[in-house]
């Protein structure tokens, strides 16, 4: 029995080998390059993951239409992190790296981001997050950098946004979470500050089906505004309970998506909202061919989402040509040497995004309000 046990054990040693050296071979002679992805693409957060996949699907296939990069295609590895859960990100990471050699990934989500940090830096890995929002996630690693305006930044143009109404008293409904405390954070001791008051904040958790009794304190409160803490699909049903609770004030938020607009339906209307909203124009043909392609492809036009992991492909995909300019091997070090070589980028929602010194990328954040239904621009806001 002890003699079998010895065999199987040295059996399993023997897998365990295999399967690092073939990830050692893959990632030292690739045949594409890998490009990991840890999204939420099962839960009560899925919708997330289906439009950021599919616009991580987009770009790599025109890049692969037009001969990948430096002659070599791209791979995509999307793995599932469930919605949030720290532990499957961090199976995620790890088989990705393990099993496909993968040394640059995109991130979503504030916790599973958390979780891999730690990963990436021991192993050298390149992170690009164009999903989470919470200002905690700044620095988490060494090698990450973002794509999308954090959460904090688009509450402080809401409360411009307040403060240009005319609004003294807000009230704000907030997730229960690192995204929803970080605006509460940041934009409250602001308001205050300016000579402004906060009547209420009330806090509800993602995923949440009724916050009626939040409202009602909410509503109670008697602010000249309300203000949206929180993202998809929360702003939806928000907004729909706000206004059949029969408030009139305005409401400001940091997100709505086509979900949001479906939830809340025609309660939508007169919304305003601060986000890095994507709107083809046809001043910018890449963003046009974008979203052509992607309707084309999806038979729907593309979120800022799906805008935002679509552009952050490109952003790795130049960073590869960069490295290989200078005669390197893609890792987490090279990458990021490369970006703060020359940290600006063609974004397709027109014009270059450049990467600040804390990997943030200063693009442009639209003010917009639902107008018969639809997201009309205003203005852009300058947050610097």
């Amino acid at each position: 029995m002890k003699k079998r046990r010895t065999v199987i054990a040295s059996g399993i040693a023997l897998i365990v080998g295999l399967v690092a050296l073939e990830a050692q071979s893959q990632s030292q002679n690739p045949k594409t390059h890998k490009i990991g992805a840890i999204l939420a693409m099962s839960g009560g957060a899925s919708w997330y993951g289906t439009v950021m996949s599919q616009g991580i699907q987009q770009a790599v296939a025109e890049i692969n239409a037009r001969g990948g990069v430096n002659g070599m295609p791209l791979e995509a590895v999307i793995e599932d992190h469930k919605s949030g859960n720290a532990q499957e990100a961090v199976s995620a990471m790890n088989r990705l790296m393990s099993i496909h050699g993968v040394k640059m990934v995109m991130t979503s989500f504030t916790a599973p981001t958390q979780a891999i940090a730690p990963l990436a830096d021991q192993n050298k890995v390149f992170l690009i997050n164009g999903g989470g929002v919470s200002n905690s996630l700044v620095g988490v690693s060494k090698y990450i950098v973002h794509n999308r305006s954090l959460a904090a930044d688009l509450g402080r143009g809401a409360a411009l946004q307040a403060k240009a109404l005319g609004a003294k008293k807000i009230a704000a409904i907030q997730w229960k979470n690192d995204a929803g405390d970080s605006i509460v954070k940041v934009v409250h001791p602001a308001w205050e500050k300016s000579g402004g008051s906060i009547a209420a904040v009330e806090a509800v958790p993602q995923g949440i089906s009724n916050m009626d009794t939040q409202i009602a304190k909410i509503k109670a409160s008697n602010p000249d505004a309300i203000m949206l803490w929180m993202f998809n699909p929360e702003v939806g049903l928000a907004l729909k309970r706000i206004r059949e609770f029969g408030m009139k004030q305005p409401v400001i938020g940091v997100e709505y998506t086509g979900n949001d607009a479906k939830v809340a339906g025609t309660h939508g209307e007169g919304y305003y909202f601060l986000n890095d909203y994507f709107q083809a124009t046809a001043d910018y043909p890449w963003s046009m061919s974008f979203a052509k392609g992607y309707e084309e492809r999806y038979k729907a036009k593309p979120e800022f989402y799906a805008a935002n992991y679509y552009e952050g492909v490109y952003v790795l995909a130049e960073l590869i040509k960069r490295v290989a300019a200078k005669g390197g091997t893609v890792d987490g070090d090279t990458m990021r040497a490369a970006l703060q070589a020359n940290p600006k980028f063609d974004s397709v929602y027109g014009g270059q995004m450049n990467f600040q010194e804390n990997g943030v990328a200063s693009k442009k954040v639209g003010l917009f309000q639902v107008k018969d239904g639809q997201n009309q621009f205003i203005k852009y806001i300058d947050l610097n």
